[in-house]
């Protein structure tokens, strides 16, 4: 057999290091793709406001001013998603109730992200995306989005009844020292935070590595300490976190709550969130084109 000469050698190891050296470059440059799921919503304008809330979203992770290589995309239905699904580091959801059971193709979508959270992708659900109906499961109240965000707004169920009402309501982390609570304080304002929230079958005890991430003493009349954030860390490394608020538009305008659900995301997607906060500006809300930044109610 012929021996390999030491010029062909150097040119085979030239070759295989430069081969080798794109991909490792290109692992290092890739953004940190969030998925932004906007679902159906028929609220009064100025309240949930999905589509403008799902597009500020995707603004405010591509702007963030301490925070670099976020890139995300929006969709308004699942079959139009643009990139491969193991591209996306993590999955925001905004509407009314949880959106992968509301699109035509529920089943394939909750196939697809079920694969996704297997890998350990993000999840986040913002306001009535934490919602859940009797038809979305069995009679138990078990559901995957039990065990990838760690409860869920049980609206209209037979095991379960949370409750939504608005209040002046004051939001509090639930751990300061946990990075969601990074740069943001304590704050006021009038909102819909759900409560009595479901977290599982053990007397609505959180399930293991389910944890607060803010809390508020509500009901007025008889306040006690609610969840009204909360999150996991999943066997299967994935983050999920779910936030009640906000109900209206408006609310985005502040800068704590609009803080908290940044870091949120940041961290869902395995990103150092900074000491002081997940930075923005915004521009004005109109730029989102919701039907309206202030609250409209709906003719009877």
């Amino acid at each position: 057999m012929k021996t390999l000469s030491p010029i062909f050698l150097s040119l085979l190891s030239i070759f295989f290091f430069n081969g080798c050296s794109p991909s490792k470059e290109k692992a290092i440059n890739d953004p940190t793709r969030v998925l932004i799921v906007v679902g159906p919503s028929n609220h009064a304008p100025g309240t949930h406001e999905v589509a403008a809330g799902g597009r500020l979203i995707e603004y405010c992770l591509e702007n963030m001013e301490n925070v670099s290589g976020f890139e995300a995309d929006v969709v308004y239905e699942w079959a139009n998603i643009p990139q491969p699904l193991d591209a996306y580091a993590s999955i925001v959801f905004i509407g009314d109730n949880f959106p992968a059971e509301r699109f035509e193709n529920a089943d394939q979508a909750m196939e697809d992200i079920a694969g996704m959270m297997a890998r350990g992708c993000g999840l986040i659900c913002v306001h009535y995306g934490v919602g859940l109906q009797n038809e979305h499961m069995g009679p138990d109240g078990d559901h995957p989005l039990l065990h990838w965000m760690g409860g869920y707004f049980a609206a209209k169920c037979d095991h379960h009844q949370s409750i939504a009402r608005h209040y002046d309501a004051t939001i509090e982390a639930a751990d300061s020292e946990h990075p969601i609570a990074r740069g943001w304080n304590t704050f006021t304002l009038r909102e819909e935070p759900y409560i009595n929230i479901y977290f599982g079958p053990n007397d609505n005890q959180l399930l293991p590595n389910a944890f607060a991430v803010a809390t508020s003493m509500l009901p007025p009349e008889d306040p006690k300490r609610e969840m009204i954030a909360w999150g996991t860390e999943r066997p299967d490394t994935g983050r999920g976190i779910g936030i009640t608020m906000p109900h209206f538009y408006k609310n985005w305008l502040n800068e704590d709550l609009r803080r908290f659900i940044l870091n949120s995301i940041v961290w869902s997607a395995k990103q150092e969130v900074p000491e002081e906060g997940v930075q923005t500006q915004l521009p004005v809300l109109e730029t989102f084109e919701p039907e309206s930044v202030e609250f409209v109610p709906k003719k009877k």
